[in-house]
């Protein structure tokens, strides 16, 4: 891939960075709930790296009512369409001496990065509700600016809302409310644009410790902070292995089901499904996860998203870490051996060429990026590295990594460079370049590697044969089982089990029913697979309640193989509406609706 594609250049934006790089944002917004438009003005500053009269920014589906300097003075400028997926360039003459350019804009209804609910569509069901997800490239569907990784920026907003409505974005929030609506926010830390982030809806705010706290609307409120209520310790843990948290406080929003992700790293503001809420702490570690992106995705990012395996790789690994210290080694070793377990069912129906750790989606939609591989193979090659070089020396390793680059974007040979000056000089006889070469560009596995294991999953192990042999449902020894060794059964399971079967899992263990999303999300792909129908009323309902991307797509793939072409395209027609656009778009593509 290296001799076809120049690997520092992010062909996901069309910004010249290299030349003018906008370093600050001044953000002034009202929210319109009626229009569903974000309206108001956007100020940019930048400097400038080498002699350059145009700025070029990202953009899509803008309405830009007119731009000028820091003067008012007017500059011309050109917006032309990049691609379906890129949206448009926005070039604007700046001449030699401009350093500052004020965009009057209002954002299109169809936004990628904006998802407006109706009152309905909250839990609430009394005000309106907005939220946005700005990675990997939509951050340009609300804002015009350099929409890459590589152009760190601070910023400063003023949010307009209706009465009654709270606006929370990635940066200091403040818990008080404001009589006029009118929010203010400051982010003094360089940050990569797809982490701007902001919700308005009725948010209430309860404290989980000293410097971390939850933002959700108020009937799920108590819920949400007995359930994260581990957060400090994670905290302190985490400090403990990568050095002092940089951000000062690490609040958390729990949004509506609709939101497309298990959590969003934005700082000061991690977005968290409400699907993580099982009442038992026991999905607790997407919390680990996004916490984990302060230091690994936050503090040092990837350059461009082929590179997106040195955010998600790092942050995989370390969550594991922080899981083991809070919730003991068990569960970590549960959840590593189900990450494995991912893997591998990827690395089935993926083509080799794609299984390396750089994603390579340089001519594709950067979403792809978001796969088992950059997760789960990078997160197996970071452990890797702790299990050849020991812990301490590992930690010392990943301490330094994460201090020398800090605010900084890298790419993978950004990393093989800094590897080849530190890990092969100081533990030259515990790893090779080509072992690292092999790992970072080889396909699939390296042949050396023997995959993680778990005496706990013995008995899941003993389970799933009874269940092989005919043994009732039960029968089955399942006394302690945790999350971790039911989705592990189910994965498990024969690709054919016999409706005999299926109804007397179902009959013991209302699997149908279950309120635990990741058991309820393997047991309806279990079924599907086998035409086990009575499942479809709760699948629909399950499919129009969440919109979480990790569980939709799956589901919606498993009915298309299956042969459900019409009850597929009946839920779908029903679930769409509540779909964040983002996920609408790669599912309209996927389904080829």
């Amino acid at each position: 891939m290296t001799a076809k594609w120049n690997v520092q250049h992010d062909y996901h934006s069309s910004a010249n960075t290299d030349a003018l790089c906008v370093h600050h944002l001044d953000l002034n917004l009202v929210v319109d709930f009626d229009l569903q438009q974000l309206i108001g003005v956007a100020r940019l500053q930048f400097t400038r790296t080498i002699s350059a009269v145009s700025l070029v920014l990202d953009c899509r589906d803008l309405l830009i009512h007119g731009i000028t300097d820091s003067q008012a003075n007017p500059l011309s400028y050109t917006m032309s369409d990049v691609s379906d997926i890129l949206g448009q360039k926005l070039v604007i003459d700046v001449g030699e001496q401009v350093d500052e350019v004020v965009i009057d804009y209002r954002t299109s209804t169809n936004a990628q990065g904006l998802q407006w609910l109706t009152p309905q569509q909250t839990l609430g069901k009394k005000l309106p509700y907005l939220f946005s997800q700005s990675q990997p490239i939509n951050a340009r569907s609300w804002i015009p600016l350099q929409d890459t990784p590589k152009a760190r920026i601070t910023f400063n907003a003023t949010i307009n809302v209706p009465q009654g409505l709270r606006a929370v974005m990635s940066a200091e929030n403040i818990p008080d409310m404001p009589d006029d609506g009118v929010f203010t926010f400051c982010m003094n830390k360089p940050i990569p644009t797809h982490l701007l982030a902001i919700a308005v809806g009725e948010l209430s705010f309860q404290a989980t410790g000293p410097r971390s706290g939850i933002y959700t609307e108020p009937g799920m409120l108590a819920a949400a902070v007995k359930e994260f209520e581990d957060t400090e310790s994670m905290i302190q843990i985490a400090e403990s292995i990568l050095g002092p948290y940089a951000w000062g406080r690490f609040d958390m929003i729990i949004l509506p089901p609709s939101f497309p992700f298990g959590g969003m790293e934005n700082p000061m503001l991690a977005f968290m499904t409400p699907t993580l809420i099982a009442g038992d702490k026991s999905l607790v570690s997407t919390v680990a996860h996004e916490l984990a992106h302060s230091w690994t995705g936050n503090l040092v990012s990837n350059a461009t998203w082929r590179d997106l395996w040195l955010n998600e790789g790092f942050t995989t690994y370390f969550t594991n870490r922080i899981v083991e210290a809070v919730y003991g080694e068990e569960q970590a070793e549960l959840e590593w051996v189900i990450e494995y377990g991912r893997l591998q069912e990827e690395m089935g129906s993926t083509p080799l060429v794609s299984q390396t750790l750089p994603a390579n989606v340089q001519d594709r939609d950067p979403n792809l990026a978001f796969n088992r591989f950059t997760y789960d193979k990078a997160s197996m090659f970071v452990h890797e590295l702790e299990s050849r070089l020991g812990r301490a020396a590992f930690d010392k390793f990943l301490f330094q990594y994460v201090d020398y680059f800090s605010f900084s974007a890298i790419t993978t040979e950004t990393f093989i460079d800094y590897a080849k000056q530190t890990l092969l000089v100081e533990h030259h006889d515990k790893l090779t370049l080509s072992e690292l070469n092999e790992w970072v560009y080889g396909q699939g596995l390296p042949q050396w590697f023997i995959g993680p294991t778990s005496s706990s999953l013995d008995k899941v192990e003993l389970a799933v044969e009874a269940v092989i042999k005919g043994t009732p449902a039960i029968e089955l020894q399942v006394d302690g089982w945790r999350v971790h060794h039911w989705q592990y059964f189910l994965t498990q399971l024969p690709l054919v089990v016999s409706q005999a079967v299926l109804l007397d899992l179902d009959a013991t263990f209302t699997l149908t029913n279950s309120l635990n999303a990741e058991i309820a999300c393997d047991w309806y792909r279990v079924a599907i697979r086998n035409h086990f129908d009575p499942v479809l009323p709760a699948l629909s309902g399950y499919l129009c309640r969440i919109g979480r991307g990790k569980f939709v797509r799956p589901l919606f793939v498993e009915l298309q193989i299956a042969g459900y072409q019409q009850e597929l395209l009946d839920i779908y027609a029903k679930a769409r509406p509540g779909y964040h656009p983002s996920l609408q778009v790669q599912l309209d593509k996927l389904l080829i609706i």
